[in-house]
């Protein structure tokens, strides 16, 4: 532990000038930069605190449903949450959440913190793991929760290298909820007291569909039964998808395909692609649709294509990206069609698999055949059913809410 210290007090300075860096290209404000210096101002009004970190934004949506909860069980107490990003700081502040990027990992900085905001319960997501931070908790007696505790092999081995670290660091985790059981076993085997190793339950499969403001002209040129989504392509899987797209709709004239780019900026390239391969276009940041492809060019619209679509290719799993999530076009019932680089997504998909549940693909053959099976609308609702059951994790977040209460300071009588 003093060695992580030590190295981290060395390169603190790097870290600094790098903030600071991002601070003068405009890409960070000033309130970013102190608080990664430890020196954000606490609240007006201090009261008990739950402090809350997260990664980005995958990862804080992911936990909302736990704020929710928390929230409405203990109303007397206050938030704060962090993130390593200026835009997950900005998306908890867009929910009313008092926000702030996270300080750095040194222990004095979240000393400071704790101390400012009251803080009662720290709780960290999936592999946000810092040890620093962990320790400050426990000198100043704030239990930590890892939520949705993810531990691949490879991080498990690094972790390995450093074994007094590991043992200071996950011997103070009050209680961890894996994402799936391999990361539970690492997090035992590295020094979490298995008696604080609660059951898998993954954040993810506590996605609820937002509320949608309709759309009628897009429902009207899509409809669902007739319409498939390539959801976040990344470089590689586009013609692939055209390939597939193509050979389905011989089957299927009527067919209609939404392509949602993992990374908008792309958009151009893969409209020529489109284009090229003798398909019509209309782009979503231009407000355009009707034709027989909608490039999905636009950011934070993913659910609206999940709603259109009633089957689903997920993409990032024909190319080495390891897959995105099932969770959320399984929450809306659609049938799911995956590639078999899954490894972001193991333990859900390979549920999804043994129900039966998903097709797994290999290539533009294989995806179109997929497609087809998955013609009619009867089966594509019997396979959003499906998928919706294999991931369905309620007894999971029956006991992560049990685990939390206990962690709770007492309430107010």
């Amino acid at each position: 532990m003093l060695l992580y210290r030590l190295v981290l007090a060395l390169l603190a300075p790097l870290v600094v000038a790098a903030a600071l860096l991002r601070r003068l290209r405009g890409r960070e404000d000033g309130a970013a930069l102190g608080a990664r210096l430890g020196l954000a101002p606490g609240p007006a009004v201090r009261r008990p605190t739950i402090w809350l970190h997260a990664a980005s934004n995958g990862e804080l949506a992911s936990a909302r449903p736990v704020i929710d909860a928390l929230s409405a069980a203990r109303p007397d107490l206050g938030w704060l949450v962090t993130t390593n990003s200026v835009t997950g700081r900005d998306l908890a502040a867009g929910w009313g959440l008092p926000a702030q990027v996270a300080p750095l990992d040194l222990r004095r900085a979240a000393a400071r913190l704790i101390a400012a905001h009251d803080v009662r319960l720290h709780l960290t997501l999936e592999s946000e793991l810092w040890p620093n931070r962990i320790a400050a908790c426990a000198a100043c007696g704030v239990p930590v929760a890892v939520l949705g505790a993810r531990l691949s092999a490879g991080s498990a081995r690094a972790w390995g290298r450093v074994p007094g670290l590991a043992r200071a660091t996950f011997g103070r985790i009050a209680h961890a909820a894996p994402q799936d059981a391999d990361s539970g076993g690492r997090l035992v085997a590295l020094g979490l007291p298995p008696e604080r190793l609660g059951p898998v339950c993954d954040l993810k499969a506590l996605y609820t569909p937002p509320d949608l403001s309709p759309e009628p002209a897009l429902a009207e040129a899509y409809p669902r039964a007739q319409t498939w989504l390539a959801a976040s392509t990344h470089e590689g899987e586009e013609e692939t998808v055209i390939a597939a797209h193509r050979a389905a709709r011989e089957r299927e004239p009527g067919l209609r395909l939404i392509l949602a780019p993992r990374h908008p900026a792309r958009a151009e390239a893969i409209a020529e692609r489109l284009a090229a391969a003798g398909l019509t276009v209309a782009r979503r940041s231009r407000g355009e649709a009707g034709a027989e492809v909608l490039l999905a060019d636009t950011l934070g619209e993913m659910p609206r294509w999940y709603a259109l679509a009633g089957r689903v290719f997920v993409a990032g799993s024909l190319v080495p990206r390891g897959g995105h999530t099932p969770y959320e076009p399984a929450a809306f019932g659609c049938a799911l069609i995956h590639g078999p680089e899954v490894a972001n997504f193991r333990a859900a998909y390979a549920r999804l698999d043994a129900a039966g549940a998903a097709a797994c693909v290999r290539d533009g053959a294989t995806l179109a055949a997929a497609l087809a099976a998955l013609g009619e609308p009867e089966e594509q609702a019997r396979a959003g059913r499906a998928a919706a059951r294999a991931l369905d994790d309620a007894a999971g977040w029956d006991a992560l809410q049990a685990a939390l209460a206990a962690l709770l300071p007492e309430a107010p009588r």
